[in-house]
């Protein structure tokens, strides 16, 4: 029988897994970009420990193994900032995503009080694109991130629901 993935929230023995999926996941972005600078790609362990010590930091795990992360924490207007979402290339298409989008939204929301969640993709991410607009996110504008990458910002209220139910 099969092992079931497990999102919880991260703690600093997680670190150095986060920051190798990290690496491993954000290769594909810095492809489509023709840019092996890309922020997640340059970042340090003791960066990542740091924001384990004050975001609100999720894995998703499969047994010992973190297959999947995401970041949240909040601005001064109590927006949530969602980023670093990543899953393990082998486990994509499955949800891992979605699940850790949600999560995030949750703790942001009952942890950090955020009435509307924010994040930014590469305006080249489709998948990522396709992901956050299911989840309820609509653009709001453009960037240049700091490594050059154009990216799509994206908005979402707290309250608004990521799937219309029918009866």
């Amino acid at each position: 029988m099969g092992m079931s993935v497990i999102i919880s929230a991260a703690t600093a023995q997680d670190a150095e897994q986060i920051l190798k999926l990290q690496y491993l996941c954000f290769q594909s972005e810095a492809e489509l970009y023709g840019n092996y600078r890309i922020d997640p790609l340059v970042q340090t362990l003791d960066s990542v420990r740091a924001e384990i010590a004050t975001q609100l930091v999720f894995v998703a795990r499969l047994g010992d193994e973190v297959v999947g992360s995401v970041r949240g924490s909040t601005d001064q207007d109590g927006t949530g900032q969602i980023g670093r979402l990543c899953v393990h290339p082998r486990l994509q298409g499955h949800g891992l995503g979605a699940r850790l989008l949600r999560a995030a939204e949750s703790g942001l929301a009952d942890e950090r009080s955020a009435t509307r969640f924010q994040l930014h993709t590469g305006h080249r991410s489709e998948s990522n694109l396709r992901l956050y607009q299911r989840a309820g996110y609509a653009p709001v504008g453009n960037a240049t991130g700091q490594d050059g990458v154009r990216m799509i910002l994206l908005e979402k209220d707290a309250t608004s629901p990521a799937y219309v139910a029918s009866a």
